[in-house]
């Protein structure tokens, strides 16, 4: 399998804000973001609460194979006042298919702390590449913060996504299908 990435779109990975390095083997990858922060509060613009990042890959798998997104690993810092709450989420689809796989992680404040969350696919819910295709593999992360019940006139309460690691060569990441 190997990979080339084809883009990285979005107001979380604004054009240069983000890179892409690719493992020597084509078989892992890993984005890191330099503006990948959602935020709330008295210096916020109206729409800093959402920011996105959709990432599309040209996956080229085996003659006879077809795979699907088993996980992926994200990382970042958050810092949310009392009352107010944030989203991670992730979806995993191939292009021109419907948005298959979503998964979300949540954080209440009070809290000011790095994280860690990663996305596991049940074996009920992989979406795989219909054998033969060829498409994108579209990769869509959104962070979201909302003030809650903290005073967002004084306190400023923001989420932000350091990197994205998927591995394709563990059995943790891809779920692989004889076509």
């Amino acid at each position: 399998m190997t990979i080339d990435v084809v883009n990285a779109i979005g107001s979380g990975c604004p054009d240069r804000s983000s890179r892409i390095a690719v493992s020597p083997d084509n078989t892992a990858f890993t984005v890191t973001y330099a503006n990948y922060t959602a935020r709330v509060g008295p210096e916020s613009d109206p729409l800093d609460f959402r920011k996105n990042c959709q990432i599309a890959l040209d996956v080229k798998v085996p003659s006879g194979f077809t795979f699907a997104v088993a996980g992926a690993d994200y990382r970042g810092y958050a810092s949310l006042a009392r009352g107010a709450w944030a989203q991670e989420s992730a979806n995993y689809y191939f292009q021109g298919h419907a948005q298959t796989t979503r998964i979300e992680h949540d954080f209440r404040g009070p809290y000011d702390d790095v994280w860690q969350r990663g996305d596991r696919v049940g074996i009920g819910s992989l979406s795989y590449l219909p054998c033969g295709e060829r498409r994108f593999l579209n990769i869509n992360t959104d962070l979201r913060v909302n003030r809650g019940t903290s005073d967002a006139r004084k306190l400023t309460s923001f989420i932000s996504m350091d990197s994205t690691d998927a591995a394709i060569n563990t059995v943790y990441r891809v779920a692989w299908k004889r076509c």
